[in-house]
């Protein structure tokens, strides 16, 4: 059950990890009508993963790919399909656990291919080894004690930010009180 993205959506959410706005469907209309009720760039991806095995021994995978809402037609009647809102990405960090224990690596996408799907273009990428923020260790525990598990390996989107904190640590400069005045106050 933790493999199938059906049921870890749901304990994802649970845990305090966002996810994506996302259906499963096998009704192209209602597919469709998510893409644009959702806007902006959808992708569709597998319910489950793993490698696709050809007779001549060459091993792939069906990989995440853009989906334009008017090309949805009724082959997606024939198998579930997950769509998913495209999250805009600095870039990926994969997360393996063992036990508690947790190895963290960014994944930067070189190509137009590997931002979409960077398991479609190994040659185009670049690693860092990465810090894994508290809630995400939270909730990534969370969710390894809700299916009982005791290793796992978890893709996070990073989405670009104006990060300031960096700043503030180094000049002394009241951003963040500045930034709780202002959400005290609410908008004007």
């Amino acid at each position: 059950m933790a493999s199938h993205k059906p049921g870890q959506l749901p304990v994802t959410a649970a845990h305090g990890l966002r996810t994506p706005r996302s259906l499963i469907t096998t009704e192209p209309e209602a597919a469709r009508k998510f893409c644009n009720q959702v806007g902006g760039r959808m992708i569709c991806k597998p319910l489950m993963g793993g490698p696709l095995e050809y007779p001549d021994g060459r091993r792939t995978g069906v990989p995440t790919h853009v989906v334009d809402p008017d090309a949805i037609d009724d082959s997606v009647s024939l198998t579930a399909h997950l769509f998913q809102e495209w999250v805009p990405k600095s870039h990926e960090v994969r997360l393996t656990v063992v036990g508690t224990d947790m190895f963290a690596a960014e994944i930067h996408a070189g190509s137009d291919t590997a931002r979409v799907d960077w398991r479609s273009d190994y040659d185009a990428l670049t690693y860092d080894v990465c810090k894994v923020p508290d809630d995400v260790r939270t909730g990534v525990l969370g969710w390894l004690e809700h299916f009982r598990l005791n290793f796992g390996a978890f893709d996070f989107a990073v989405t670009p930010s104006g990060e300031w904190s960096w700043i503030q640590n180094k000049t002394g400069l009241p951003i963040a009180a500045h930034i709780a005045d202002l959400l005290a106050k609410g908008r004007p």
